[in-house]
């Protein structure tokens, strides 16, 4: 469709944590950091990992925890670094239909949720099944980049 696209991601392992009881803005910056220090070398290997797009934050309407995550590079899905700091984890996403609504320019919490809204309304008017009690958000650019950047909101395919 012209407004969304149902994409079929693999079973693969992601690096996250989860901030409690901040606003998603907060959430986000405090949760990249805490990733980023482990892409870093704050990890039980020392060792450096590329970062990945897109950086993604799982969002629950009317819940202040959020979980932030990268995706872990290819290279590193089979045994990735163990974490030195206990609030970061690896996890391991299963395969799943997920339905897809991008956009551009700098996305807030505020258009995240405005896009996740548009994308519900358009998968319940198509009769799609999809779990409703959350969405993804992606985020896809450095801060950095001021033109042509790509974000996205993510809901299940039930």
């Amino acid at each position: 469709a012209k407004d969304y696209e149902l994409r079929q991601y693999e079973t693969a392992k992601w690096v996250s944590t989860v901030i409690r009881g901040e606003t998603q803005k907060e959430a986000m910056r405090q949760g990249f950091w805490k990733l980023f220090h482990y892409i870093q070398g704050k990890n039980e290997k020392e060792m450096k990992i590329d970062m990945t797009v897109p950086v993604t934050c799982l969002v629950k309407p009317g819940c202040t925890d959020f979980k932030i995550s990268f995706f872990l590079p290819f290279e590193h899905q089979d045994s990735p670094p163990q974490p030195s700091d206990s609030d970061v984890f690896v996890e391991e996403r299963k395969a799943a239909g997920i339905f897809i609504r991008s956009f551009g320019g700098f996305a807030s919490p505020e258009k995240y949720a405005e896009e996740a809204e548009v994308l519900a309304r358009i998968l319940r008017n198509r009769g799609q099944l999809f779990h409703e009690d959350f969405f993804y958000t992606a985020g896809y650019d450095s801060p950095f980049k001021l033109f042509n950047r790509h974000n996205e909101v993510w809901y299940f395919k039930k």
